[in-house]
């Protein structure tokens, strides 16, 4: 009778629900708290522009030597991207982004006691690298995927702005601790950042509609769970081997590259120490990288938006256009004091910042289908690779010219290439049934 009992409950359980069309779709929910996770991993990626100088005044270390830990975590960053989305097919998104977040929050409050340099590579290069890898965008591409039809562009824009505000919430918050109070204290604020997210992923989050009993959002017929897919590595390779035999997989990885260099790598993690170098107080940098962050969640809504709508191959043209136009200015604009031509700059930019981002996925989808999310994170792979390789190349620059105009002149010339890569993405052509002969 129990056994009874219990395989009832259970059928019960799994029996797709009706949700009164008054109420809101689980899936917003869902989003939710994948905006609010990514906003709290998100506190990491504000700190390591705000460190440069810091560890430089009290270790002397070089800059180049600090932008290479920089450089580790964002290869890593990239590189684990796509085994975390076949990951989290085989495990579920809840369990990898709670591991990965713990991850992140040991790697940055190791930091505290780090008295060499090879300690910051490992701490802040492999642990938070490793960590932040495990989720962020790869998180974002499996959730929209798995829990929407419709408004894809939408939510991929607003779950990409999710870590523009964090950014916004953080860096003014963490540059004021490193003035104040040294830098020691921000990194363990972005530990606790981090851990406090978890248990809102473990009691909030759920893997799939079928786990509450209701279809994806905008689907017309119930969509059951699908079975924990093996080899969640090999898959990850597999699908890689597929799409570099394609035209289409390299422009994407290149494009998505430049705006990695012209973004994380280049921005984020050097316009603070550039700003300074000439006269700004370290304060005022990171609060303009925090509009950055205000226009980036605009911009990036905007952009899933236009997605949904636009051609986004010409998108992609215009955003890389544009970019490298505005980063061609930008050593007349640097100054001791916030003037009107740089706020425009940075409004300007922030708007761009991710935009990127729902286009070049849209295009995923197109190209790749139901392995989309995997190819999606080689793709981020290499946005990473691009904002490593200038994350370091901007460090060693500053040390061997005393100036980062270089580095804004050569990603200027990246983002003009970008801009022709992406006009150039052939459209997938539908395939035509052949019927089989009798």
């Amino acid at each position: 009778m129990t056994q009874t009992t219990d395989a009832t409950a259970a059928a019960e359980e799994s029996r797709p629900t009706r949700p009164s069309p008054h109420r809101i779709h689980r899936a917003w929910f869902v989003a939710a708290v994948t905006f609010v996770t990514i906003i709290g991993a998100a506190a990491f990626r504000s700190l390591p522009g705000l460190l440069i100088d810091p560890l430089h005044d009290e270790f002397h270390w070089s800059r180049g030597t600090i932008s290479a830990a920089v450089s580790i975590n964002l290869a890593l960053y990239g590189l684990t991207a796509p085994f975390a989305a076949a990951l989290m097919d085989r495990l579920g998104i809840r369990r990898v982004v709670a591991v990965a977040l713990t991850v992140i929050a040991l790697g940055s409050g190791l930091t505290v006691w780090m008295t060499a340099a090879w300690q910051l590579l490992l701490c802040w290069g492999l642990l938070v690298g490793l960590g932040s890898g495990s989720m962020a965008l790869a998180f974002a591409a499996t959730v929209t995927n798995r829990w929407f039809t419709e408004r894809k562009g939408l939510v991929t824009g607003i779950l990409t702005a999710a870590s523009a505000s964090g950014q916004l919430i953080f860096l003014p918050l963490l540059s004021w601790i490193v003035t104040e109070h040294d830098w020691r204290p921000a990194a363990v604020t972005v530990a606790l950042a981090a851990l406090a997210v978890v248990p809102f992923v473990w009691l909030l989050l759920r893997d799939h509609p079928a786990d509450v009993g209701q279809k994806p959002y905008g689907a017309k017929e119930f969509v059951p769970k699908p079975e924990p897919v093996p080899g969640a590595a090999r898959r990850a390779v597999t699908v890689l081997f597929s799409a570099v035999r394609t035209g289409p997989f390299w422009l994407l990885a290149g494009t998505f590259a430049i705006c990695g260099a012209s973004t994380n790598g280049l921005i984020q993690t050097h316009f603070v120490p550039a700003a300074h170098d000439h006269g700004m107080p370290i304060t005022a940098a990171a609060s303009l990288l925090a509009v950055i962050g205000v226009f980036d969640v605009v911009g990036t809504i905007a952009s899933g938006w236009f997605t949904d709508r636009f051609e986004p191959r010409r998108l992609l043209a215009v955003y890389y256009a544009l970019r490298g136009i505005s980063l061609l200015f930008l050593p007349m604009l640097l100054a001791p004091t916030v003037h009107p031509p740089m706020i425009f700059f940075i409004v300007f930019y922030g708007l761009d910042w991710v935009a990127t981002v729902p286009p070049t996925l849209a295009l995923c989808r197109e190209q790749y289908g139901e392995d989309s999310a995997i190819v999606f994170g080689w793709v981020l792979a290499s946005h990473q690779v691009g904002a490593a390789l200038v994350a370091f190349l901007g460090g060693m620059a500053r040390d061997t010219f005393g100036s980062y105009d270089v580095v804004w002149y050569a990603s200027g010339a990246l983002c003009a290439a970008a801009a022709l890569m992406a006009l150039v993405i052939r459209r997938r052509r539908p395939v035509v049934a052949v019927p089989a002969v009798a």
